[in-house]
């Protein structure tokens, strides 16, 4: 970890490079993407089956795409009961969150007109779970059970096959969670028969969910085709920490997010250029012997600083800059700095909320946006899953009182046909 202080000259351009990491997709990256969306959408579950051969190193017929309800029935006999109960404990917390969510249908009465909004759920809806490096059931928990709460009535998940089986940790949370049909597909070749349907896999209305390089660019790209949450990158945690937060804590945090991959994003944000130091040395301690340690050193030593600032307040702006997708406040009276911070997937307050609390039985959702794109987008939640319809009713009275304000406007933009719309009522 590189330490730089704010009186250094480093300092600003460091911050700037750190504030603008948004991942630029390729120009090879998105071409190949393109090709393989095209194919897909030319030729449907036979391109499908052969990409999966191709990237998947697996051979399927369009027959063994979807998973059995005897496939999911097998999956709670292969695991634990003790982690059944995790997961269930998990999808009860991460429910009752995303109850809160609701947004109802209202209206209102103006005069004899009725204004209101109808809330009405996706569809359909393609849950992608990422699979290689890592299993991660707590993202189909994330991701299917707002959808569930927001009343989808189809969701779907696609994640790629291990030797061709599905973990059966994603298995039982898919079915924990009220994910209603599951394919063993992966990669860019999902996103496109999620978007664009085949014989197998019918098209669904909206994509969510996080992937690599290659799955967030098919996302970007069909942006409009489906809807989608976000572009996800690499997973990042700032933590800011004054004088009395404790150095261990701290590194154990910047550890937790780093084992993500090596592409993950650490940084610390201190007043403390003792601590600063302290946690350097404990980052080389505590790697040694953590099953992803080689992939937490990498992310470490190629992304991480640690910026040593004068006060709280600068602390604070430099979060703000960065936008971070994770940020800790390991501070004393962390609320007191909440309405300060602008930009930031979410939040971690005080000294005994580690990111790992939230990113499994907390129940807040844990797909957050990433590169920035905190100053724009939020983390997935119900809203995500549901439209809104406005709703206008007038009467024949109320529409007389404004009907002139109305004529004027429409000759203004030079639209008599809307003008005429409203004075046939009258005629």
């Amino acid at each position: 970890m590189k330490i730089v202080a704010s009186t250094d000259r480093a300092f600003a351009p460091t911050l700037k490079k750190v504030a603008s990491r948004a991942r630029v997709q390729g120009a090879a990256v998105e071409k190949t993407v393109k090709v393989l969306l095209q194919a897909v959408e030319r030729s449907g579950d036979r391109v499908v089956l052969r990409y999966t051969r191709q990237f998947d190193k697996v051979s399927l017929k369009p027959g063994d795409l979807k998973v059995t309800q005897e496939e999911i029935k097998d999956a709670y006999h292969r695991i634990r009961k003790d982690e059944g109960d995790a997961l269930r404990f998990a999808a009860q917390r991460v429910t009752a969150f995303h109850e809160r969510q609701r947004t109802k249908t209202w209206m209102y009465q103006d005069g004899a007109a009725t204004l209101g909004q109808v809330v009405t759920p996706v569809d359909a809806v393609g849950v992608y779970v990422p699979g290689g490096k890592a299993v991660y059931p707590s993202t189909v928990l994330m991701s299917a059970i707002p959808a569930k709460v927001a009343g989808v009535s189809r969701i779907v998940m696609c994640t790629p096959p291990q030797k061709g089986e599905i973990n059966p940790y994603l298995l039982v949370a898919a079915d924990i969670a009220g994910v209603t049909e599951i394919y063993r597909v992966g990669g860019v070749q999902a996103i496109g028969a999620l978007a664009f349907g085949t014989k197998s896999i019918p098209k669904v209305d909206k994509i969510v969910g996080p992937g690599n390089i290659y799955v967030a660019t098919a996302k970007r790209l069909l942006y409009g085709t489906v809807g989608i949450d976000m572009v996800a990158g690499p997973s990042e945690l700032l933590v800011v920490a004054d004088d009395d937060a404790k150095p261990a804590h701290v590194a154990a945090d910047l550890l937790c997010e780093a084992e993500h991959d090596e592409d993950a994003q650490v940084w610390l944000v201190t007043t403390s250029p003792s601590l600063a130091k302290e946690v350097l040395v404990l980052l080389e301690s505590q790697l040694r012997g953590l099953q992803r340690e080689k992939i937490a050193a990498k992310s470490v030593a190629r992304h991480s600083v640690a910026f040593v600032v004068t006060t709280m307040d600068e602390a604070i702006d430099v979060a703000n800059e960065i936008a971070p997708e994770h940020l800790t406040l390991s501070v004393d009276q962390p609320f007191d700095y909440l309405e300060k911070i602008r930009h930031a997937g979410a939040l971690f307050l005080g000294r005994y909320t580690p990111p790992s609390v939230a990113d499994y039985i907390a129940g807040p959702n844990h797909v957050l946006p990433t590169g920035g794109t905190a100053r724009f987008f939020s983390a997935l939640s119900v809203h995500d899953y549901t439209k809104i319809s406005n709703i206008v009713h007038y009467t024949r009275e109320e529409l007389s009182k404004v009907k002139e304000h109305l004529v004027r406007l429409a000759q203004i933009e030079g639209f008599d046909a809307h003008a005429k719309s409203a004075q046939s009522r009258f005629s």
